[in-house]
């Protein structure tokens, strides 16, 4: 298969053909990786409403999600899902930009869809540690690794410097200072990179996911400061809302109910739109909600969902019970370091998981048809179910007046 080579192959050579065939295939094919910046303005123009946008973080099997999201997309006529990827992710489940994209193509190829496929950079964070070791250095690096997505065709990327708001200062304008600095800062630069006649989608964040949630009042302390020097700002931002990455894993294993302000999602929304501009709110840490609150997202006029470990969750819960023991001894021996003292054994075991998915790539990818097939069913089940609540079905038509050319 020419995807596995290319990904796979120890001959450079013929990874490289591959590669370069992929991309030719796709560009012949009318596959273009695309910006939702133009979209995301007619939502914050009220021009489009009543759905929200799934991006779904693709952490293995890589390939054959792509497949099952392209075949759902074109069964349902959705105008746009986003397949996305961030920096931690790249590193434990060892993806480049490169790799995820042709991954992603070669998907849409394989289901015969042509059209806009939209990439995103999530999380592009900066480390606070690192930055205030050495904010230049810090600031360089983050610039480099968006400088790697554009290259790759992610036209939409997600600045995360919530990590710089200070809830110690007083004001909230002090507490967001930093954020705004550096995420105009890095607006600024992917301006100055991004291809001729393409304006990539950007977003803002407000409030780190798991802490305490946003307000308007953060929002407004934010937008006040923040100032790019293109008229093309950001056009959507992130809020926490209750939500944590990956769910809250109890001692026994299960996951602690989450309380999602869907009222704070309208309020801030409301707010983001009609003062700033923006397209609206941005929903991170939802894939293990119950499946009955997803319909709410819509309601709330929620812009954009992120989903990962839901899907992940799947995984983990329909491979091969051998692999499955074979993974989690490697997380055991491997990923002490990480445990916290207060950690039961199904703790360390569902939040460190995810960090074997790299190690375990290729025997993933190499399953047979008769044990791959279950993972795949559910994950189209799963992926059906969720874009049904979100009202993304026949959203085509709706969405594609406002892509770029």
């Amino acid at each position: 298969m020419l995807i596995r080579s290319a990904i796979f192959s120890d001959h450079e050579e013929e990874k490289r053909a591959s590669r370069e065939q992929i991309f030719d295939l796709a560009k012949t094919s009318g596959i273009i990786p695309s910006s939702l910046h133009s979209p995301y303005q007619a939502f914050a123009q009220g021009k489009i409403s009543g759905f929200t946008i799934p991006a779904i973080n693709v952490r293995t099997l890589t390939y054959d999600m792509s497949c099952i999201i392209f075949k759902t997309v074109l069964a349902n006529q959705i105008g746009a899902v986003i397949f996305e990827i961030s920096r931690s992710e790249m590193g434990y489940t060892h993806q480049s930009f490169g790799d995820f994209a042709l991954c992603v193509l070669a998907g849409a190829i394989k289901e015969n869809y042509k059209g806009p496929v939209f990439l995103q950079a999530d999380h592009v964070q900066i480390n606070k540690t690192k930055f205030e070791s050495n904010e230049n250095q810090e600031v360089q690096d983050v610039q480099a690794f968006i400088q790697e997505a554009v290259s790759a065709g992610f036209y939409n990327i997600d600045i995360d410097a919530s990590t710089l708001v200070d809830p110690s200062l007083s004001t909230i304008p002090e507490q967001q200072k930093d954020n705004a600095r550096i995420t105009t800062l890095l607006t600024d630069y992917i301006r100055g990179i991004q291809p001729v006649n393409t304006i990539i989608n950007i977003g803002g964040e407000i409030g780190h996911i798991g802490d305490k949630n946003s307000t308007s009042e953060d929002l407004e302390a934010f937008m006040s400061l923040y100032n790019p020097s293109s008229q093309q700002g950001i056009s959507k931002i992130s809020i926490q809302t209750g939500s944590s990455h990956g769910g809250i894993p109890l001692p026994n294993g299960s996951l602690a109910d989450t309380q999602i302000d869907f009222s704070l999602i309208k309020t801030v929304g409301n707010l983001a739109r009609s003062k700033y501009g923006l397209g609206g709110i941005v929903q991170h840490g939802a894939s293990t909600l119950p499946l009955q609150l997803f319909d709410e997202f819509p309601k709330s006029d929620t812009l954009e969902i992120h989903l990962a470990t839901g899907f992940q969750n799947i995984v983990f819960d329909t491979i091969p019970i051998a692999l499955k023991q074979e993974m989690y001894a490697w997380v055991k021996e491997n990923l002490q370091s990480e445990r916290e003292n207060n950690w039961s054994e199904e703790q360390f075991l569902y939040k460190m998981r995810k960090k074997s998915l790299g190690q375990f790539k290729k025997q993933l990818w190499d399953l047979s048809a008769l044990d791959k097939q279950p993972v795949l069913d559910a994950l189209s089940n799963k992926l059906q179910n969720i874009f049904e609540k979100l009202n993304a079905s026949n959203t085509k038509e709706v969405i594609t007046p406002y892509l770029q050319n």
